[in-house]
Order: structure tokens, then C-alpha cells, then sequence
């Protein structure tokens, strides 16, 4: 089978990371990311869950908010301020 190359780009601390624990556990960098291709294409899907962080923004509750705040001045309540960025003053 003819063998081809992967570039990615990663954060260097990750990548040194990732190299220790490949190393720890047996096997390189190219070893781990192929494992990782076959077992997705294997099972169709990535092979774990992916969540959003946990950022309060996202709250149910700020979410709630921020629909409440979005509806008001859809409806013309409220006012809209300008954001003003640092060093334009």
C-alpha cells in the first residue's frame, strides 16, 4: 500500500505532550494518529464524545438572558451601544 504524509498543525507544549505518551505507552506519533484514522473510518464517527467547554457564557441561563435582551430590542426596547475598543479613545 502505497504510504503518503500527514502535516498538522498543533501547539508545540501539546506536541511534546503527545510524543512523551505515545512514547510511554509504546508507540510513536505516526503509530497513534494512524490508529486513530483507522478506528474512525472503522466506526464512521470520531471514537469520543466532543463537548463544548464548560464557558459560563454558554449557560442555560445566560443563554436565556441573552434571548430575553435580543428580544426586547427586536421589538425595540432597550438601547445599542457602540463598542469601543481599547486605544481608540
Amino acid at each position: 500500500m502505497a504510504q503518503t504524509t500527514l502535516s498538522v498543525r498543533m501547539d508545540e507544549t501539546v506536541k511534546k505532550q503527545f510524543d512523551t505518551f505515545c512514547s510511554e505507552v509504546g508507540m510513536n506519533t505516526s503509530v497513534a494518529i494512524n490508529l486513530f484514522a483507522k478506528v474512525v473510518l472503522r466506526e464512521r464517527k470520531i471514537p469520543f464524545e466532543i463537548t463544548a467547554f464548560d464557558d459560563p457564557f454558554y449557560s442555560d441561563s445566560n443563554l436565556i438572558h441573552l434571548n430575553k435582551s435580543i428580544d426586547a430590542l427586536n421589538h425595540g426596547k432597550g438601547k445599542a451601544y457602540r463598542l469601543i475598543e481599547l486605544g481608540d479613545e
